[in-house]
């Protein structure tokens, strides 16, 4: 089946170390622009150095782009898939030149990262405008993405099913809910995500209130995943792993302070739910499965996690569904979401030919005059939007 408007699907990843030597390198990518010292940046090596400096995430991603290949092909979608990324081999310009050399031009990027925030989102448009720029390929190349997924069944399925799993082995433990008169809940589940600078979480769509769309689509599908996994099980949402000037005030509370409290509050078990990642990286096997796992054990509180979305069939069947809702332009009412925020807005394309709206967008989906002009990240501007936040506002990540 021809693919339409799009020739091919970018796979539009992080990046990650994968030797010692490539730690520093990387991190210095990361963290390009903003002065920080060597000596500084080996603070957050250690975590890579722990792991023989490898990141999961380039082999994961290398894993998910197979099993995309295998989706489209078992769909009948005929889109070669290339795999570039922000901070490490392959960059996006390898992944766009290899593109365009195959005579693929209208690329459809598929981003990793599933909510609203600059570096979800505008800062991925800059990085594809960069690309096009270094490459001269402006005017031979249009890259579209995909729509944020926060809130798309494939990607909450997964979480799901993996709180199901830890409740019922909890309950088989006879942890779970209350126990006799005794009131205080000994098992609680724990949604967690990426920290960001205050400012820039509300620069994410100041219109969805505290904490803008950032942290509004992350309580939203924290309830989805409570009420269908877990009902009556309380749960709350934490943030790890800040970084950057300790005086910048950044969301709250930590993961490792909610499980103190947790723990001063009778809670015996938490159940670790990262719903901020798609894949097992470097924040996830360190930030959690080491330093938040050990301050649990610390505070006598018994400790489980729940597996990220990886290439779980669900998730890779639903991102292969983003990709056919754009290409057999489906309209806003037909697209599939499990929360009354979505389903989100597509973004205005980069590059060539110029565009007033999404790539293969359908007229239900980008109403006439909608406006390709630039908008704050999470704006309620019309689906026809792109994404770009004040670069001041961006929140720094220097670990995947």
């Amino acid at each position: 089946m021809s693919a339409g408007a799009f020739d091919a699907v970018l796979l539009a990843g992080f990046g990650g170390p994968e030797g010692q030597d490539d730690v520093i390198p990387f991190l210095r990518n990361v963290t390009r622009g903003r002065g920080i010292p060597d000596e500084r940046l080996e603070e957050v090596a250690v975590h890579y150095r722990h792991f023989g400096g490898v990141s999961p995430i380039n082999a994961q991603n290398r894993a998910l782009k197979a099993a995309l290949e295998a989706e489209l092909e078992a769909r009948g979608l005929d889109l070669p898939v290339y795999w570039g990324n922000r901070n490490w081999d392959p960059y996006f310009a390898d992944a766009v030149r290899d593109a365009h050399t195959a005579g693929h031009d209208r690329l459809l990027a598929l981003v990793t990262s599933a909510y609203t925030s600059y570096s979800g989102v505008g800062q991925y448009r800059e990085n594809f405008e960069q690309t096009l720029a270094e490459t001269g390929l402006e005017q031979a190349v249009t890259i579209d993405r995909v729509r944020e997924f926060f809130d798309h069944p494939g990607f909450v399925t997964p979480f799901v099913e993996g709180v199901r799993e830890s409740i019922a082995a909890d309950a088989a433990a006879g942890g779970a809910g209350s126990s006799g008169a005794n009131t205080t809940p000994r098992t609680h589940i724990l949604f967690v995500t990426h920290s960001i600078p205050t400012a820039a979480a509300e620069a994410s769509g100041p219109e969805h209130g505290p904490g803008g769309a950032y942290v509004a689509q992350h309580l939203a599908v924290a309830e989805v995943i409570a009420a269908e996994a877990a009902p009556g099980v309380p749960h709350s949402l934490a943030y790890q792993s800040r970084s950057g000037d300790p005086r910048t005030p950044w969301l709250e509370p930590d993961v490792n302070d909610e499980i103190r409290r947790l723990a001063a509050d009778g809670v015996q078990r938490v159940i670790v739910v990262p719903i901020g990642f798609v894949s097992d990286h470097m924040e996830v096997l360190w930030d959690l499965d080491t330093e938040a796992a050990q301050t649990a054990a610390e505070a006598g509180v018994g400790f489980a996690r729940v597996r990220t979305p990886g290439v779980h069939p669900a998730f890779v069947t639903g991102l292969v569904d983003l990709i056919a809702e754009r290409v057999h332009e489906v309209s806003n009412a037909d697209r599939a979401h499990l929360t009354a925020l979505g389903p989100w807005p597509d973004h205005a394309p980069v590059g060539a030919p110029a565009s007033s709206g999404p790539v293969g967008a359908s007229a239900a989906s980008a109403p006439a005059g909608a406006s390709a002009s630039p908008a704050p990240v999470g704006a309620p501007a019309s689906p026809a939007r792109t994404a770009g936040a004040v670069p001041a506002a961006a929140e720094p990540v220097v670990a995947q």
